[in-house]
């Protein structure tokens, strides 16, 4: 099974999704390196990706794929950075959590923010958060 660093990144109350050329939707992330830790797997991927530093990033959990052992993370970013498609990754956007799930995006993408909002629901039950 492959490890996998996977960043949400919520601003605005939307979610930030990359795609490369030709393909579905995803969260940012990448293959975690040998000899990386999964933190530096995310801070890298998220950068190489969208530009984005991240201020903080937050452990969240782990979402088992079909080959990939994802390693979840929430990025706090500057809220005015913009997120700006590098590398492999022809565009970025920020999506309302109740659009992805009408998107062409992958299912362990779909699956780690449901699972994220359902968790972020629990917390704080009255908030605008949920899908």
């Amino acid at each position: 099974m492959k490890d996998r660093a996977t960043v949400l990144c919520v601003r605005d109350d939307r979610i930030l999704l990359v795609a490369r050329e030709r393909s579905r939707w995803a969260l940012p992330g990448g293959r975690i390196r040998r000899g990386e830790a999964p933190h530096e797997g995310a801070l890298r991927e998220l950068e190489e990706e969208t530009t984005l530093a991240a201020n903080q990033l937050m452990y969240l959990f782990q979402f088992s794929g079909f080959n990939t052992l994802h390693h979840v993370f929430f990025a706090d970013v500057e809220p005015h950075a913009s997120a700006q498609p590098s590398n492999e990754i022809a565009k970025c956007r920020w999506f309302a959590p109740v659009k992805i799930a009408t998107l062409s995006s992958s299912v362990p993408t779909r699956g780690i923010v449901e699972l994220f909002f359902r968790h972020i629901s629990v917390l704080e039950p009255d908030n605008m958060w949920r899908p």
